[in-house]
């Protein structure tokens, strides 16, 4: 029931702070900077990079459809990839305040997150989307699953329309209350029910990982030396996937710890809140990284 997760009771370490000693004065002033370090470099490298990258990636893939009048699947793919990083890069304009954070109501930060979430479950499911392909290409042409990935616009079609749903459930559970007040913001609220934090690791990062591993797994076990090939003729699909794990992993990690936090009634330390706040500007980070990557590998 909706009364069993009242959420009024969280709020930021860094907002509800009794200093005892001259120690934890410093400490959290340490914290508070490295916060701050963190988001002017990612504003001032990986940002303009992103959206340069990410540019010249949509003006590549629009001239060669113009010259060609068709697009390849996987470069179709890789063109949902890019911008659905960049809606993310967009979004990530958030951390601007940091170390403290946006201040908006409740409603305004759920459709930030809805948003946001969706362009991150997007840019997940289209890389194994990629990877399957990859996969199957490898396989008669005549088999069902392989005439299916013959229509990618279809294909992608069910992705966009998995992320929404995911997108939604995620914002029925950031909660129903308080719409109208206001609240520091994160793109993944505070405030949301444990639930969220648990349903955007399993289905934002434990299935997805599985998927891919499995998909690696069948493709080196099935003949190492064409998968091998693969790799070098398709190098920015296997490279991303490296970037989005270990960007990921990190950030997925410290959102189960936030979960634990909130199962115990704790809001945790400021430290808690510094390295959430470094896994969220790290996922940034790769989410740019990948465009760098497209850009660079992808012929």
């Amino acid at each position: 029931r909706m009364t069993s997760h009242n959420m009024t009771w969280i709020s930021y370490p860094s907002k509800n702070l009794a200093f005892t000693s001259p120690e934890e004065i410093e400490a959290f002033i340490a914290y508070q900077n490295i916060i701050s370090r963190f988001m002017h470099c990612y504003m001032a490298f990986f940002v303009p990079a992103g959206l340069i990258a990410g540019t010249c990636i949509l003006i590549i893939f629009i001239r060669n459809y113009v010259q060609h009048r068709a697009i390849e699947n996987l470069d179709l793919l890789l063109l949902d990839f890019t911008i659905s990083n960049i809606i993310m890069i967009f979004f990530s304009f958030t951390v601007i305040a940091r170390p403290d954070y946006l201040n908006a109501t409740h409603l305004t930060c759920n459709v930030l997150s809805f948003f946001f979430n969706f362009g991150y479950f997007n840019s997940q499911y289209i890389l194994i989307l990629t990877h399957f392909m990859l996969l199957l290409n490898r396989f008669p042409p005549r088999t069902a699953l392989s005439k299916a990935t013959q229509r990618p616009i279809l294909c992608v079609g069910f992705v966009l329309l998995y992320a929404f749903c995911l997108s939604l459930t995620e914002a029925i559970l950031v909660g129903t209350d308080n719409y109208q007040l206001k609240t520091d913001c994160q793109l993944d609220p505070l405030f949301a029910w444990p639930e969220y934090e648990i349903i955007k690791f399993t289905f934002g990062f434990g299935i997805p990982s599985f998927l891919q591993i499995l998909c690696f797994t069948v493709h080196f076990a099935k003949a190492p030396a064409p998968a091998l090939k693969d790799i070098r003729t398709y190098p920015a699909a296997y490279i991303i996937s490296i970037t989005i794990f270990i960007g990921r992993l990190f950030y997925n990690v410290m959102i189960l710890f936030r979960t634990t936090l909130k199962l115990q009634k704790s809001i945790g330390t400021p430290k808690n809140e510094l390295v959430m706040n470094i896994a969220e500007i790290v996922l940034f980070c790769e989410t740019c990284a990948s465009l760098g990557v497209i850009l660079c590998f992808h012929k």
